[in-house]
């Protein structure tokens, strides 16, 4: 068994109470073995320990749960960062994905690249991730378009659950955008997701949920009944990338479809609110885009009084996205989404959990969690958050183990 102790205030973040209910434990003390968490509570009434191995001092530190991390395009190749030029000088994003750019760009810098090069780049960024306290990392395919180069993007990901430390949850994402090859025959390719690329992912257990682009220019909400319907009966649960651009009924759909998270939803409309409001779905927030793309904002203050769930993630990919930093992502989820620090911390912890379907086991520090949290020297969990960049993770620890200091 080990011990941390001397802590300034631990932050458990469980799923009861209201978004913004951190349940702050003041003097707190922690211990954990064979990677799970054994007690949770104030120094005070640690029991006595038996088999003990270390006792590590906090230093008077906060503690908050490991950072689900859980909307990501982790696999990819090449840079869009020209493009970043092109919308600032009035070219929207589907401007440049009909100039032959954006995703399909990508697509070809990815199928081009060698196993070793996306091997490296993804191990890269999640090295870079562990050092922000972020211990659990959903990551999905969807820049192969193919079912060789899709295939292969998962099976990377299921390698890197092995030569990494972060905990991984593989989304498969074939309906990223249609292939330049099925351009006009969006049916079409689906027929190819479900007859070629789920019978494998299926058999060889390479991911946990299937995820569809629902926008103009990508595929209808039609098309997403279609995949996700049939993503089911291979074991798969379901995801929706929706209202990003324009909208598309995404709380509707979300909520008849009963995915597990519809994400980006910048665009949804008030009987899309309503219609998750009366649902289990969890809604993702992804401030990075929406500031990158010069979106309106998510109406996350809206959405959290009317009853639903809000995690909040980077969704960072080389387009809309280019950045895993979770501290701006909570800072702009506050000053641009209208969020308090308290909530966007629950939404990056115990709801990105419940978004991944893991909050069984992680998001919160509860007994028989994972031990997976990280240590902060900052004055509150709100300094933390407003002050961004001045007060960076230490002692970020997955199962019990150190993995970055």
């Amino acid at each position: 068994m080990t011990i941390l102790r001397n802590i300034r205030r631990l932050y458990v973040c469980p799923m009861r109470g209201a978004q913004a209910d951190l349940f702050p434990i003041d003097d707190a003390a922690i211990a954990y073995e064979e990677g799970r968490l054994t007690y949770v509570g104030p120094e005070s009434a640690l029991p006595q320990p038996r088999g003990l191995e270390s006792v590590l001092d906090a230093r008077r530190a906060l503690v908050f749960p490991g950072f689900v991390e859980c909307h990501t395009h982790l696999g990819f190749a090449g840079s869009r960062a020209d493009e970043f030029g092109m919308r600032l000088q009035g070219a929207s994003y589907l401007e440049i994905a009909e100039r032959g750019g954006g995703i399909q760009r990508t697509v070809r810098a990815t199928r081009a690249a060698s196993d070793d090069e996306l091997r490296s780049a993804a191990a890269h960024s999640l090295r870079a991730m562990r050092k922000q306290g972020i211990t659990t990392v959903e990551c999905k395919s969807g820049y192969g378009l193919s079912v060789e180069h899709e295939i292969r993007l998962l099976r990377l990901y299921q390698e890197l659950e092995v030569t990494e430390s972060t905990r991984i949850v593989k989304t498969f994402l074939g309906a990223h955008v249609p292939p330049p090859e099925f351009r006009g025959r969006n049916a079409d390719y689906i027929e190819v997701i479900k007859k070629e690329m789920l019978p494998t992912i299926a058999r060889e257990g390479l991911a946990s949920f299937c995820d569809i682009f629902v926008e103009k220019g990508a595929f209808s909400p039609d098309d997403a009944r279609d995949l996700l319907a049939t993503a089911r009966v291979y074991g798969l649960k379901g995801k929706l990338h929706i209202d990003q651009i324009t909208d598309q009924g995404g709380g509707a759909l979300a909520r008849e479809l009963g995915v597990t998270s519809a994400d980006h939803l910048e665009h949804l409309s008030q009987a899309g609110m309503a219609a998750l409001a009366d649902s289990e779905v969890v809604a993702v927030a992804l401030p990075l885009a929406g500031f990158f793309l010069r979106q309106p904002a998510l109406a996350a203050r809206a959405m959290i009084r009317a009853g639903i769930p809000v995690a909040v993630s980077t969704d960072f990919n080389p387009g809309s996205a280019p950045s895993h930093c979770m501290g701006l992502a909570l800072l702009l989820s506050c000053v641009v989404q209208g969020m308090t620090a308290q909530e966007a911390l629950k939404g990056a912890t115990i709801l990105a959990a419940r978004a991944l379907a893991v909050d069984h086991d992680r998001g919160s520090l509860e007994v028989g969690k994972y031990a997976d949290f990280f240590l902060v020297d900052a004055p509150s969990e709100e300094a933390f958050v407003y002050e961004f960049g001045l007060h960076p993770a230490r002692d970020v620890h997955i199962g019990g183990q150190r993995v970055s200091d």
